[in-house]
């Protein structure tokens, strides 16, 4: 009988020193955990402290802001505006958006105090860039940054999105506060379809609270153009009806024309030296209706491909087993320039003479 009351109390005292290591555990866990998103590698950690050093370096009123654990986080999607290299003189064949884009975004970013003395001049809540894909939205958001200096927050589904109950939530109240904090500053949403979709019924919890979170710190941002929404997309009939609202001011980025395309080739084409007796830009331009900026780029690169490549047949023989050229003559010292077949034999333009 002694022998039973032995084993039950040691299991019974077995139990209680378990739960009580579990407890221990689990609590020590949470209090050293800091608030904020986990599982952040150290190169992501270092690159969000870089990222604040060279906002602070730019504005630096910035040194005694303080941080939470989620607006660092989403110091990995801050670009400042000397990381951009894209301008409006490398946007080709937008002309007509451009200049609007400087009376809705550009001046509201850079002249405020214009647009807060009269109500009705108030900037517009959001910008929307919509049409096929390929023609430039992407660019032209990146180059309103660079001519406006601005900071731009480049958000992505992946960067919002988590796995644990209402982490999306505090990511997204951290991406406006963050953009209150270094503004003047520009949110970019691209593929804002997949994001602020139609809202149905069937949404799952979570994403449904998402969108009322985002519309509710939309509506609470100050209307006075220091912080710009601007989204890209080329279905925006599978936007929701709330959030098209909020972007008031939007801009049709179509294919481009036979001149406009002329224009784009001509900005791929300024650092590259052309055949001044065979090369025919009218002739390509004509060829190419109905190509995107991004369906002209890929031309040109094939291109340029198609040369080089004859240049590596004339030196093959002259190529070391590690690939570079073996000192000495060489049949062609350089590539030849790029001619008009070299476009028409080009991927997409082939047998389009």
């Amino acid at each position: 009988m002694a022998r039973g009351i032995d084993l039950k109390t040691i299991t019974d005292i077995s139990i209680l020193i378990g739960t009580g290591l579990s407890l221990y555990y689990l609590v020590n866990s949470l209090l050293n955990v800091e608030s904020g998103p986990v599982g952040r590698s150290k190169e992501a950690k270092d690159k969000q402290a870089k990222q604040w050093m060279k906002l602070v370096e730019t504005s630096p009123d910035l040194a005694e802001t303080e941080l939470n654990a989620y607006e660092k986080d989403i110091l990995s999607s801050v670009v400042t505006p000397d990381e951009i290299e894209v301008t409006f003189s490398d946007v080709g064949g937008l002309e007509n958006t451009i200049e609007g884009l400087h009376e809705s975004v550009i001046y509201p970013l850079t002249m405020p105090e214009l647009y807060s003395s009269n109500p009705l001049l108030q900037a517009p809540s959001g910008v929307l860039f919509y049409g096929p894909p390929g023609c430039g939205k992407t660019m032209l958001a990146k180059a309103i940054a660079k001519e406006s200096s601005v900071n731009f927050i480049s958000i992505r589904m992946s960067s919002i999105m988590d796995k644990y109950y209402g982490e999306s939530n505090k990511i997204v109240d951290a991406i406006f506060s963050l953009a209150n904090k270094i503004e003047p500053c520009i949110i970019f949403i691209d593929e804002i379809d997949s994001f602020l979709r139609e809202r149905s019924s069937m949404d799952h919890e979570a994403t449904a609270t998402l969108k009322a979170e985002f519309m509710t710190l939309w509506d609470g941002l100050i209307n006075n153009g220091r912080i710009m929404i601007i989204g890209a997309t080329n279905r925006i009939n599978d936007i929701d009806s709330a959030f098209l609202r909020r972007l008031p001011k939007r801009f049709l980025v179509s294919l481009p024309g036979e001149q406009e395309r002329k224009r784009i080739l001509k900005i791929f084409l300024k650092d590259t030296e052309l055949d001044k007796d065979d090369f025919d830009l009218d002739k390509i331009a004509k060829l190419t209706a109905g190509f995107s900026g991004a369906d002209l780029k890929e031309v040109c690169r094939e291109a340029a491909l198609k040369a080089a490549q004859e240049y590596i047949k004339l030196n093959k023989d002259k190529l070391s087993k590690c690939g570079t050229l073996v000192s000495g003559n060489v049949t062609g010292s350089v590539m030849r320039p790029l001619r008009t077949s070299d476009f028409l034999s080009a991927g997409p333009v082939e047998n389009l003479d």
